[in-house]
């Protein structure tokens, strides 16, 4: 195969991957900030966290994700918060950052339910280092020398950067024992390509997603202590032909979570896909004003030898105005 070809299809693979999908992380129950804007402030008091999500680590194929996020109550109703993003490959260099803020506001439906709207303004720049492509013309057929210089139409015509405007939006509907909710991300369908004369919008990300806490009735027959709950959560995902749905199922102790979710492809457009891509354990454990969780994704395709996908989070909540913590939804005080 000729070299000008591999450039070709290397300036495919980058534009098939900023169209693929978003960054998804396993622990998004814990950090319900990851799927929608209408958790900004959710939790009334200042709350702030970090994730840190290593994908594949096994050999060149390294993904390392970054999350971060805080936000606040503004009074009694309006929430305001800034999220994080950085998304890095290993072996192509490729790096994906993305700062926003965000803006949730609560309407009080009776009694028991709330309705929280939320909105993103994000600015986010994608970077790939060119000068790794080896071309063509820069190797002598009969020496095996490499030249630097390249007449390469098609990288004269490259950009190292793009930055962009980013807009997502996306609401809550919750009670004291669970939520429910939806978003959907880059409204704008923001240019991403890295060739000057082409246009690739990114496309639209949508997110549906739930949760409940059931109590379990604790007897002295029980095996499980007292104020124990069962915490059911569901995630599906769609953008362009990517489609996905983890359901999740964990137990919430007084200072420990022990939960999975199994990640699942329910259209199956393959005859090789497999309906369940992965199952993935998670441990949380409380401590102070700080929660501590840590996830490993374990494989059921046949990707190959990965070494899974492990990913760490650490979230703070500041426990400073009682009040407001008593407003606060009862179904995330695990997450505290």
């Amino acid at each position: 195969m000729k070299l000008n070809n591999v450039l070709f299809i290397v300036f495919t693979f980058f534009t098939i991957y900023s169209r693929a999908q978003d960054p998804i992380f396993t622990q998004y129950s814990l950090v319900p900030e990851t799927l929608n804007p209408g958790f900004t402030g959710f939790q009334y008091d200042w709350r702030a966290g970090i994730i840190h999500r290593r994908q594949w680590p096994d050999g060149d194929r390294v993904i390392d994700i970054d999350y971060a996020f805080v936000n606040k109550m503004i009074g009694e109703h309006a929430g305001l918060g800034m999220t994080f993003l950085n998304d890095r490959e290993v072996f192509t260099n490729y790096n994906y950052l993305q700062i926003n803020i965000a803006y949730a506001y609560k309407v009080e439906i009776n009694d028991e339910w709330s309705f929280r709207p939320g909105i993103e303004f994000g600015y986010g720049q994608k970077s790939f280092n060119f000068q790794n492509l080896l071309l063509e013309d820069q190797i002598d057929s009969n020496t095996g020398a490499i030249n630097s210089n390249s007449i390469d139409q098609g990288i004269l015509n490259h950009k190292d950067k793009i930055n962009f405007a980013d807009i997502s939006a996306g609401f809550i509907i919750d009670n004291e024992k669970g939520w429910y909710g939806a978003s959907l991300k880059h409204l704008n369908r923001p240019d991403i390509s890295f060739i000057g004369y082409s246009n690739v919008p990114l496309d639209l990300f949508l997110s549906i997603h739930g949760g409940y806490a059931f109590e379990i009735d604790n007897t002295p027959s029980m095996l499980f202590p007292e104020n124990t709950k069962l915490l059911i959560t569901s995630n599906y995902m769609r953008q362009n032909q990517y489609n996905r749905m983890d359901i999740g199922a964990a137990l919430k102790f007084e200072t420990i979570i022990f939960g999975a979710t199994v990640a699942t492809n329910p259209e199956r457009k393959s005859k090789n896909s497999h309906f369940i891509t992965s199952v993935n354990p998670y441990i949380s454990v409380h401590f102070g004003n700080f929660n501590f969780g840590y996830s490993y994704d374990l494989s059921a395709s046949k990707i190959g030898h990965t070494q899974g996908v492990h990913e760490l989070s650490l979230t703070w909540q500041l426990r400073f105005c009682e009040s407001c913590i008593a407003r606060a939804n009862k179904y995330y005080e695990y997450n505290k």
